[in-house]
């Protein structure tokens, strides 16, 4: 069965956005996500920000890179889980490297952390549902 039909068969919450809502949102993350993700490896790569700084944003960027591999391609929800808790503890910590050097970087990530931890809650329920 193609993923969408397996997905629209697992057993979900009420609340669960229609995957257009889930598209328009990801639609209005992502300009913000590649403009301040691109400026701190810009900034890294330039030596005006240490790298350190840099690997949240990296860890994190790989890690929602794979969530949808993960969810719809294997169709493992337990690992979907544990790399949207990874994405979600990334967004915390790449705010807190980075606030020190570019605060605005910081701020500018409240959206993704606000949509990210309603999508983290959304997964564990989806999840635990479907064991």
């Amino acid at each position: 069965m193609d993923w969408m039909t397996w997905y629209n068969a697992l057993n979900k919450p009420s609340w669960t956005p229609a995957p257009a809502t889930i598209g328009l949102i990801w639609r209005i993350l992502y300009p913000v996500i590649v403009v301040t993700f691109g400026f701190v490896f810009f900034k890294a790569a330039r030596g005006q920000l240490p790298w350190m700084v840099a690997l949240p944003f990296a860890i994190n960027l790989l890690a929602n890179l794979l969530f949808t591999p993960i969810q719809f391609g294997l169709r493992n929800l337990p690992l979907a889980t544990a790399d949207i808790l990874l994405v979600w503890a990334s967004i915390v910590w790449l705010a807190v490297a980075v606030w020190p050097h570019f605060r605005w970087v910081a701020a500018a990530q409240l959206p993704y952390f606000v949509w990210v931890s309603v999508a983290t809650v959304l997964q564990v329920s989806i999840t635990l549902s479907n064991r």
